[in-house]
């Protein structure tokens, strides 16, 4: 299936659009440079999308990646565009894969997890606890919607600050001590140094 959206870009003042452009010309270049990290790479394999245009806006086919290797730099950092790669390993190796996850990239931003089991999901959730600030389990791992749900990264993708949520007008207070004493001191010594 090819999807071609370069021919008549749809304005994201339509709310039926389902995606726009790219923010501006430097995520532009940053998201091409893995485009085409993609296709000269012998371990990665575009297999939806892969194309980009930039004389009309910033423009960047959804676009799914396969990867033979867990390790390569496209699996470890935040591309921040409507790239995914993918990474098919044997079902045998569950466990050395959830230790991957979480090794894998300084950054935790999101994640998700898709099982029925729930001791999958439960071992999943223990493992992977450091991996994402937002962690979704069977669902969308962008779901987040500012007033129902916090979002918010840790490690290298932020200071898990929770915008949507009550505890983030902490971030943007100022807390003050003040202490009063009703009784005159009449010591400036305190017990112990007796």
């Amino acid at each position: 299936m090819m999807f071609t959206m370069f021919s008549a870009p749809q304005p994201v003042e339509d709310f039926s659009t389902f995606f726009s452009a790219v923010i501006d010309d430097k995520s532009f270049a940053r998201i091409k440079r893995w485009l085409d990290h993609a296709k000269s790479s012998p371990n990665l394999s575009i297999i939806a999308g892969g194309h980009c245009d930039d004389r009309n806006g910033y423009f960047v086919e959804p676009t799914v990646i396969v990867t033979k290797d867990p390790q390569d730099p496209i699996m470890n950092e935040e591309i921040f565009g409507p790239v995914l790669t993918v990474y098919v390993y044997p079902e045998k190796n569950y466990q050395e894969v959830l230790r991957l996850v979480d090794s894998t990239s300084p950054y935790a931003l999101t994640g998700s997890v898709f099982a029925h089991d729930q001791k999958v999901i439960d071992e999943a959730s223990r493992v992977l606890r450091n991996a994402a600030g937002n962690y979704y389990v069977n669902d969308r791992s962008t779901g987040s919607i500012v007033g129902q749900q916090p979002f918010g990264g840790a490690r290298a993708s932020g200071t898990n600050d929770k915008p949507g949520g009550p505890h983030y007008v902490l971030r943007w207070t100022s807390p003050r001590v003040v202490k009063q004493t009703h009784v005159p001191l009449t010591e400036w010594k305190y017990p112990y140094m007796g």
